[in-house]
């Protein structure tokens, strides 16, 4: 195989991988979106716990992190009531949930954003292939951060309702309404897996690829650019005689 033909297919291989670490862009920017928006979505919904089927009730009652609301069965109105305020005692699987779920939706809005500035269809820095994949690999790694205090705290609400009712029916405790965990806790759940997938995509699947494309010879190019011209410079460059030099020139002819 002649170096032409080599080079031919190394510079395909170049552009297949360079298509690969696009595509694997742009999936890890749509889990990274519907992610975000299903831990916003679950924040500040009120179904994180729901009657269970067999209460008896004739309406629908769901408690969320900010407020609770029952609605009837027959004529479907709707009425919420909302807790106390932030600095009053509430219960600590509340308040911890309220902590965790908040600290992930401020992180996985971080990272969707910076991994918009690091796609290659978004005209940021577009000289500059080597750093937006860097960008990537910052928004995969906050993405990540993001999944933990989400899965964290939807788990721990939904065991902790889970919890609390087995124990009412292991001791046969009857109080006329169960509650078992809601969508919206299961919107969370998916949000922080999400956030966990994105955040694998964009963090393991890059560094696959990291050598791959314009941005493999960056750093070489520009420092070979560099040395070049200063070559050049230094050739090119041709110091002043002085008049003693100039006498001693003509001295030495004669």
């Amino acid at each position: 195989m002649g170096p032409g033909l080599a080079a031919a297919h190394v510079s395909l291989a170049d552009r297949l991988f360079v298509k690969m670490r696009d595509l694997f862009q742009y999936v890890a920017c749509f889990f990274a979106f519907f992610s975000t928006g299903f831990l916003v979505v679950a924040t500040w919904t009120d179904c994180w716990m729901v009657n269970a089927d067999d209460s008896l009730e004739v309406s629908t009652k769901c408690r969320g992190l900010w407020w609770e609301c029952v609605t009837n069965a027959f004529d479907g109105i709707r009425t919420c009531d909302e807790y106390d305020s932030i600095l009053a005692e509430h219960p600590l699987k509340l308040v911890v949930t309220r902590a965790l779920i908040i600290t992930a939706d401020i992180l996985a809005g971080f990272g969707f954003i910076i991994l918009l500035l690091g796609l290659d269809c978004v005209k940021f820095l577009p000289d500059e292939p080597y750093i937006k994949v860097r960008i990537c690999f910052v928004a995969g790694t906050t993405l990540l951060i993001a999944g933990a205090p989400g899965i964290i705290g939807s788990v721990w609400y939904a065991v902790d309702v889970y919890v609390e009712r087995s124990s009412l029916v292991l001791h046969n405790i009857f109080l006329g309404i169960q509650y078992k965990f809601g969508w919206s806790c299961w919107l969370g759940m998916a949000g922080s897996l999400g956030c966990f997938l994105a955040g694998a995509v964009l963090t393991c699947c890059l560094y696959l690829f990291k050598d791959v494309g314009p941005e493999r010879n960056y750093p070489y190019s520009r420092r070979k650019c560099y040395s070049t011209t200063a070559v050049s410079m230094a050739q090119s460059y041709v110091a002043p005689r002085t008049q003693t030099a100039k006498m001693y020139a003509v001295d030495t002819r004669v």
